[in-house]
């Protein structure tokens, strides 16, 4: 019998620190000018909001990584990697039977057992897992 947890975590990605993009890409050995590119791309950003004949001051937005950016699926990716990575390797410490798989803002959370008791089991406690890491 086949299980399936489906997750959204479109929410994650507001409030993301581009400041640890830097961090997560140079613990990842990348070449520094790609560090450089990211490091440009997002930090330093300032925007200001517009109503009617209301004109807000410049205020920076180093956070966030909006869905309509050209490169999102990327830095997504770049994100959500080490957050894989770390959960895969707590599962398979505590012996937890799920796979993992990731769409862009969506995750799904599969196993497999022949009681559905086990498999909810193991989904709940992949989920709280997942949970704290996105936190």
């Amino acid at each position: 019998m086949t299980s399936i947890l489906a997750f959204n975590i479109a929410q994650f990605f507001p409030s993301l620190n581009h400041q640890l993009l830097s961090l997560i890409l140079n613990k990842a050995g990348f070449d520094p000018k790609v560090l450089f590119f990211f490091c440009d791309y997002l930090v330093g950003k300032k925007t200001k909001y517009l109503w009617n004949n209301f004109s807000s001051s410049l205020f920076n937005v180093d956070i966030g990584v909006s869905q309509e950016l050209a490169l999102f699926p990327i830095l997504s990716a770049l994100y959500l990697t080490l957050i894989l990575h770390i959960l895969e390797k707590q599962l398979k410490n505590l012996k937890i039977l799920v796979s993992i798989l990731s769409f862009i803002d969506n995750g799904l959370l599969v196993t497999q057992n022949k009681s559905l008791a086990v498999s909810n089991s193991l989904l709940f406690c992949s989920y709280h897992i997942v949970s704290f890491l996105l936190e």
